[in-house]
């Protein structure tokens, strides 16, 4: 599949000038403004890419090429295709950058990932990041050599600090994930949990969150107490879904392998062979926290998520049990503390913005 062009805009392209950065002369329209478009301040490239599965362009390019135009937007370079040969031209710091993209989207297609405006967004936003290329590609014709597998899908990173939290999961006994929402702090906590207990280094996967507010008075709430806490734990069946069968995880829970619970459930109890998640840390108080922490037992490993700046306590940060715990603890021998920021956003690129917007107004 190619991405064709009338014979007169082919000849006009061969001598195509910019007047300026993504805006192609003799186009009008909306189609010829890029309206993500960097400024111009290097000399400009052309560089041709080929791809050797001609059966995978369609897939690579999108339904009418919207892959092509999101990049062509985002980057400000123009894209031509003809067989299995791309052509990009642009300033030249952005053709390197849509050229890493569009590889990375034929590996990811190449080793059986789908992509979505998603993937292609956060492809995008590794590109400026000096060690895409070995993130991406990892060994020629191999998969990214970072990945976590769970019964339902493989799940690769989608940003820079994704990466480096990947790898704490694998590597420490406790990490704090600190950070907005939709930067993927929790699931891949949880697919993390899932795929160890799938391979048995695990026996059970613990995941908590306070309930409603710090003092957990839930009282008021109709129902028993798995009523009354479900609804504040539905991010994390979510995620469970995500990477397991609905089946297998209802009857992981009947069984007792998986548990989902709040915090005051932790009390008095020693967590061994186990994958102990807390979300939404920073509504913890200190107290509550250091219970939670003191829990860890052999062959454990504990994720605690959190996002400082939206504590929901009397006392706001300052008694935040999360805070607490990252200024004692960071450095400690064992523990990992991943910073992620607005630019970590791997949801809808709206979330990145707005994030930023709210940022910006606490600023």
């Amino acid at each position: 599949m190619a991405r064709k062009f009338p014979r007169a805009h082919e000849e006009a392209h061969r001598d195509m000038t910019f007047d300026r950065p993504g805006h192609r002369a003799g186009i009008s329209g909306e189609s010829g403004v890029r309206t993500g478009a960097r400024p111009d301040h290097g000399s400009r490239a052309r560089v041709e890419v080929e791809f050797e599965e001609q059966t995978m362009l369609g897939a690579l390019f999108g339904q009418f090429d919207t892959n092509l135009v999101q990049i062509e937007n985002r980057l400000g370079v123009f894209i031509s295709a003809r067989g299995n040969k791309v052509l990009i031209e642009g300033p030249e710091d952005a053709v390197a950058r849509a050229r890493d993209v569009l590889k990375g989207l034929y590996q990811r297609l190449n080793t059986g990932h789908e992509i979505d405006s998603g993937a292609l967004e956060s492809l995008i936003a590794m590109s400026a990041e000096p060690t895409l290329e070995g993130i991406i590609t990892g060994t020629p014709g191999n998969a990214p050599p970072i990945m976590i597998r769970t019964r339902r899908k493989t799940i690769v990173p989608r940003s820079a600090t994704q990466i480096a939290y990947m790898q704490a999961l694998v590597k420490n006994d406790v990490i704090f994930a600190l950070g907005p929402a939709g930067t993927g702090k929790t699931y891949l906590a949880v697919a993390q949990a899932v795929a160890q207990l799938m391979t048995g280094s695990v026996q059970r996967l613990i995941l908590s969150r306070p309930a409603v507010e710090a003092g957990e008075r839930l009282g008021f709430l109709p129902g028993d107490m798995k009523e009354k806490v479900d609804p504040y734990l539905r991010p994390l069946y979510d995620a469970l879904y995500d990477c397991m069968p609905p089946e297998q995880v209802e009857r992981r829970i009947a069984s007792g392998e998986i548990e989902i619970a709040p915090i005051a459930f932790m009390r008095g109890r020693t967590l061994a062979d186990a994958f102990v998640i807390l979300d939404e840390a920073q509504n913890t108080t200190p107290a509550q926290m250091k219970m939670f922490l003191t829990r860890f037992g052999q062959n454990s490993r504990m994720v605690v998520c959190g996002d400082p700046k939206q504590v929901d306590l009397p006392g706001g940060v300052a008694a935040s049990g999360l805070a607490d715990a990252v200024g004692r603890l960071e450095g400690v021998d064992g523990i990992g503390v991943v910073h992620f920021s607005r630019a970590d956003v791997v949801r809808h690129p709206i979330v990145g913005r707005i994030v930023e917007a709210y940022e910006g107004n606490e600023a």
